[in-house]
């Protein structure tokens, strides 16, 4: 992802790792939008989830990093969003992994034991991921299939489709 890149960065609480995140991206020159808890009040997971997939999913950001207690609630809400991949890593290999092998736009992290050296070793990295790999190309079309199938059906299937 080139440095002229636009990233969603959100977090439900103020924290200094999403802070450093933002000024660290800023920094190396990519165009931050800051979503959720950018002053002292706690917005709730679900909303800053909701405005960082959204960016994404409608181009304004071409990936988001979002934050909560331990990544799991951001990155359910974002995944509720259509079009978002969202993945919660704690390490570098996987959020590389993420981007190549699934596609993932959003990299949710936990707060929790974080620092702000080691998320932005994992930013770093799925950022720097350059896309999904061709071979895994094909499963990341079966995932936006069954997104466009289910959606909106509370688990339904929409069609014959397989």
């Amino acid at each position: 992802m080139s440095t002229s890149s636009r990233v969603a960065v959100g977090s439900d609480m103020r924290h200094q790792v999403p802070d450093a995140i933002a000024a660290n991206l800023e920094e190396a020159g990519f165009a931050v939008i800051r979503c959720g808890a950018v002053e002292a009040t706690a917005i709730p997971w679900p909303e800053v989830a909701e405005q960082v997939a959204r960016l994404v999913a409608q181009g304004a950001a071409e990936a988001g990093v979002v934050f909560c207690w331990t990544g799991t609630g951001v990155s359910i809400a974002a995944n509720k969003v259509p079009g978002i991949r969202a993945a919660l890593c704690k390490d570098a290999e996987t959020a590389r992994a993420a981007r190549r092998w699934n596609g993932a736009n959003v990299l949710a992290m936990a707060l929790d034991g974080a620092t702000p050296e080691a998320a932005q070793a994992i930013v770093d990295a799925f950022l720097g991921s350059a896309g999904v790999e061709p071979e895994e190309a094909a499963n990341v079309e079966r995932v936006a299939v069954m997104e466009r199938r289910y959606a909106g059906h509370g688990g339904e299937r929409r069609s014959a489709e397989v």
